[in-house]
């Protein structure tokens, strides 16, 4: 059996009792990094054993991890913040244990999307995830989705995000609103609704922008 165990994405009382007690019963807890999650683990005083998975070793050590399961251990995979696989690391590990016809079990949980869009106030009725925006060709990208006639969702690293407001502002249009969503659930949880003129603005007169983002782009009306 693989739990895949949504973590919180900030504030780390938004846990589940049942994904507390998942951790605490699994022979073994796949984490993306130490540090981090032994501060969820601490909180609750989860004792068991972990080991490192992340997009770096990934393809090296699933098999060792098929072989662990298949020999009857119950593992848990968890990521730095919110779930597993949606723009953090597990979709590799998750198809190899269905080609190996082992049980994926997926709590719900934490993810940074949902509340971003719920409280952004723009229809939630039909909407597309984009996560990251790719390296290479971000702007083809972004030219294809100011296509969409969905709410379009974001992420964004922080030293990244002027460059792509003023590329959704290039590609988009100077009057497409846009609501930006800043560390949901963290204390310098902040949420800035407005023109993507106006939301520019505001950005370019931080000195330094800090802090993990999702952007909200509203539906192209004019269609």
């Amino acid at each position: 059996m693989l739990y895949i165990v949504p973590t919180p994405i900030g504030n780390l009382e938004d846990f589940t009792f049942r994904s507390l007690r998942i951790l605490k019963e699994v022979d073994l807890i796949l984490v993306e990094s130490y540090k981090i999650s032994k501060k969820l683990l601490d909180f609750y005083n989860i004792k068991t054993n972990i080991s490192k998975y992340h997009i770096y070793n990934e393809h090296k050590i699933v098999p060792s991890i098929i072989k662990k399961i298949q020999k009857g251990n119950k593992l848990a995979l968890i990521s730095n913040a919110g779930t597993p696989s949606i723009s953090d690391p597990g979709f590799l590990l998750i198809r190899s244990c269905i080609q190996a016809s082992i049980t994926i079990e997926c709590l719900p949980g934490p993810t940074a999307f949902v509340p971003a869009l719920v409280c952004s106030g723009i229809s939630s009725n039909e909407f597309i995830f984009i996560g990251f925006l790719p390296k290479k060709k971000r702007k083809t990208k972004l030219k294809n989705l100011s296509k969409e006639n969905r709410t379009i969702i974001l992420y964004e690293s922080p030293h990244r995000l002027l460059q792509t407001l003023n590329d959704i502002k290039y590609f988009f249009g100077s009057k497409r609103d846009v609501v930006i969503c800043k560390e949901i659930s963290k204390y310098f949880q902040n949420i800035l609704r407005g023109n993507i003129e106006k939301i520019i603005l505001y950005y370019q007169n931080i000195k330094k922008i800090l802090g993990e983002y999702t952007i909200v782009i509203d539906k192209n009306f004019e269609k």
